[in-house]
């Protein structure tokens, strides 16, 4: 018999291996200032790309100052307790009617984290006897529900409608074995490709199977759709979507979430959710904060347009420089590079240290090995000037991919880590 210790002390993971080398700088960076554009980083000022604050409200005057006036008010404990036994507020209850109404459903219920909430809504909706169909490319808070399930459960490849609707074909017929039902289970946006989920093609499917439609909109809230309602309202469908989720952490920059149904179907979810069950209520703070930042999401639209104007200026840009930046029709913007993980280390520090530029490095185990992606997020406060100057250092940073001098720098990193 081994101690239980011993397997992580001899492989401390794909990406923890790194961390001698990556931590504090690559992985776990501390960005300092006011959340904008721009920010500092280990003392120097950088363009920031890397702050999901889409609509550019965290350090907007009026929004701190609701803030500031919340907790003075209430300090940051009040509500004390879970929602069902002495956590409920009006205001609690003025959230959710007025993001039901912004999203285009009957019913919300709000949720103390995105990633928890997503989790326990999965674990909710589904019994052992049903089936659950998802992309392949879903973020790690669905695969994270999803392994919760008791009963049995397909992946479609990612956005691939034939390879849905023959998952949908097997799910089927295990449901008529079962007894059980189907749930497909979708993005709005995929936060890291940048791709919209094919909502509509797959709504087209109900015709065919019967199902019900789960879609996680965290990046597509507040930024895609006429009135800012997410990926459903951008394709025509959002009636068609049956449980609609969205996150407080991207547009609202702050924090929570909610799901917004069928008034039934969040009744029963509002009973039956354990994360929110058992867990402390959402403080004031946020309840009252999140109510202005809708109020300014539905009332000035110039947000969603300045940061399209910042979107379309920064991949049109990208491409016209012969930039990959695959697929994307969200605003996050993919750069796609080819590289190993220590050459990855050598042109982020080049990009930080010599361009003032900050973006997110993704790598290998998160995509597919010999790629480097450049994860960038435009945001309303971003301006003209930041997006020539990061163009500029794009291009620089790529010749000296190509041209080996990352790949020089990154060999003793390299030959240390035994790669």
């Amino acid at each position: 018999m081994r101690d239980l210790f011993d397997r992580i002390l001899e492989n401390k993971g794909p990406l923890g291996k790194w961390a001698s080398q990556a931590e504090g700088y690559f992985v776990f960076p501390k960005l300092e200032g006011p959340i904008s554009n721009r920010m500092k980083f280990q003392g120097k000022d950088v363009i920031t790309w890397s702050i999901n604050d889409y609509l550019g409200l965290a350090n907007l005057p009026e929004v701190k100052k609701i803030d500031g006036e919340a907790a003075a008010e209430y300090g940051a404990a009040y509500p004390m307790g879970a929602r069902m036994m002495s956590g409920h507020t009006d205001y609690h209850e003025q959230l959710q009617d007025e993001l039901a109404d912004f999203v285009q459903k009957e019913s919300a219920y709000l949720l103390n984290f995105g990633y928890q909430g997503m989790v326990s809504t999965i674990d909710a909706l589904v019994s052992k006897d049903d089936i659950i169909v998802y992309d392949v490319d879903s973020h790690a808070c669905i695969i994270d529900g999803v392994r919760l399930h008791m009963g049995k459960r397909f992946t479609f490849k990612h956005n691939d409608i034939q390879s849905l609707e023959k998952n949908l074909e097997r799910a089927t017929k295990m449901a008529e074995q079962t007894g059980g039902g189907i749930l497909v289970i979708s993005e709005g946006v995929f936060g890291m490709r940048g791709e919209q989920g094919k909502l509509k093609e797959i709504v087209e499917l109900k015709k065919k199977f019967k199902f019900r439609l789960f879609v996680d909109d965290a990046h597509g809230f507040g930024t895609l759709g006429k009135t800012g309602a997410g990926a459903g309202e951008e394709q025509g469908v959002q009636d068609e979507i049956d449980v609609y989720f969205a996150t407080f952490a991207k547009s609202m920059a702050s924090i929570g979430a909610f799901i917004a149904a069928d008034k039934e179907i969040i009744d029963y979810l509002k009973y039956n959710l354990r994360s929110q069950m058992f867990a402390k209520s959402l403080p004031m703070i946020y309840v009252k904060g999140a109510l202005k930042r809708l109020d300014m999401l539905r009332t000035m639209p110039e947000l969603k347009a300045k940061l399209w104007e910042n979107v379309n200026a920064l991949q049109n840009g990208l491409t016209s420089r012969g930039f990959n930046i695959g697929d994307t029709n969200s605003c996050v913007t993919p750069v796609y590079l080819n590289g190993s993980i220590p050459e990855a280390m050598a042109l982020v520090k080049d990009l930080r240290e010599n361009h003032g530029i900050f973006c997110s490095i993704v790598v290998y185990p998160v995509i597919p090995k010999g790629l480097i992606l450049l994860r960038m997020i435009p945001t309303a406060t971003h301006t003209m000037e930041d997006i020539e100057a990061t163009l500029e250092a794009f291009s620089a940073i790529r010749e000296r991919l190509t041209n080996g001098t990352y790949k020089k720098l990154s060999a003793a990193v390299a030959a240390a880590m035994g790669e």
